[in-house]
Order: C-alpha cells, then structure tokens, then sequence
C-alpha cells in the first residue's frame, strides 16, 4: 500500500522535474544557443526573479526526488 503511493509520487515528481528543467535558459555555448538561443541580448548578466524561483523550484523537486528514491529503496528493501 505505501510502496504504491510512494511509487505514484516519485512518477509525478520525476515528470516534473524532467518539465522543470527543460524550461531553464542555456548558459551558453550548448544546444539552445545552436538554434538561436544565444541571439537574445536583454538580460545577459543577471537573472529575473522568474528564473530565481524556477531554480527555487527546481531544488526542491530535485530534494524530494531523492527523499522518495531513498523511501523507495528503504520500503522495497524490508
């Protein structure tokens, strides 16, 4: 019973974090800047309260997909 419902919360936070992080701006010189996303000249140096909170957003996911990873590993393994 709690293996599924941690099963079920490790998919939904596994997609999300895979959404959350295709959403964060390349940093230079890799795939987005070869399809013109480096062409951009607004706000090079800093970095808007927007990407602030997606990266906020991003650890914590990244956090809980360890948590549950390591509940998972711990229920599976007793």
């Amino acid at each position: 019973m709690l293996d599924g419902i941690v099963s079920v919360l490790h998919l939904l936070v596994s997609l999300s974090l895979i959404s959350l992080i295709l959403l964060h701006a390349g940093k230079g010189g890799g795939m987005s800047d070869m399809f013109g996303g480096g062409m951009s000249g607004g706000n090079v140096g800093g970095s808007t309260v927007v990407e602030k909170n997606l990266d906020r957003l991003t650890v914590i996911l990244a956090i809980l997909f360890t948590t549950t990873t390591f509940t998972l590993t711990w229920i599976l393994a007793s």
